[in-house]
């Protein structure tokens, strides 16, 4: 293994330690906010940002093990880090559909989706740049486990518009129930997501078709 690569696979796990810090910390903001402002989307988002936090876990032990020996399949731990992801996001899918209906039945709407708008505003832009360069660096070093993973955060890139789009709407004009459907549409990405996450624990393999290994 040469200097080139060594440094391309440290650039990569450094990678994936950042998308696991800030998936923590958007997680923990969320939550809290979505929580006190009473917004299902924002609070939604927040849970899908510490269950994506296990399958950055998951990606940063796999980077680990690649820079000391060739990797040709999963081992048991990302396995089981694929497994709890892909069970946790669909809890997660169920509860924000029945949090919605809920929300619906009740006439329930957020106090304001401001926090909505700064979050989801800030993380478009770190998961654009953690894409992007996930993206350089997993061609470079041909791996399609680090090119996938980079499919994975711009899947969180889709959730961020989904999020900064209903907060909006809401914030500008106060559109009945449109924090319940952003919050149908995250559940629609995580029921997707963990689909992928327990097909891919299945197979074991580090090559695949979904956008999100």
């Amino acid at each position: 293994m040469d200097n080139k690569f060594k440094k391309r696979l440290n650039y990569a796990l450094i990678l994936s330690m950042i998308t696991i810090g800030y998936n923590t910390l958007e997680g923990a903001i969320s939550t809290f906010f979505g929580a006190s402002d009473e917004t299902l989307a924002l609070f939604g988002f927040g849970l899908d940002s510490f269950v994506e936090v296990l399958s950055g876990v998951g990606i940063a032990h796999m980077i680990y093990r690649m820079k000391k020996r060739s990797v040709v399949e999963r081992d048991s731990f990302e396995v089981t880090a694929l497994k709890i992801t892909g069970t946790a996001l669909y809890i997660l899918a169920a509860g924000l559909v029945v949090g919605a209906v809920l929300a619906v039945v009740n006439r329930s709407e957020p106090e304001t989706t401001l926090a909505g708008i700064i979050i989801a505003v800030l993380s478009i832009l770190t998961m654009y740049f953690l894409y992007r360069e996930k993206i350089k660096v997993g061609k470079k070093l041909d791996s399609q486990p680090i090119i996938s993973d980079a499919k994975c955060t711009k899947t969180c890139f889709y959730l961020s518009f989904i999020l900064l789009t209903s907060s909006l709407l809401y914030e500008l004009w106060e559109i009945p129930y449109v924090d319940a459907l952003g919050s149908i549409g995250i559940a629609w990405y995580a029921w997707k997501e963990g689909k992928e996450a327990w097909e891919n624990a299945r197979t074991k393999s580090l090559s695949c078709s979904s956008d999100c290994c």
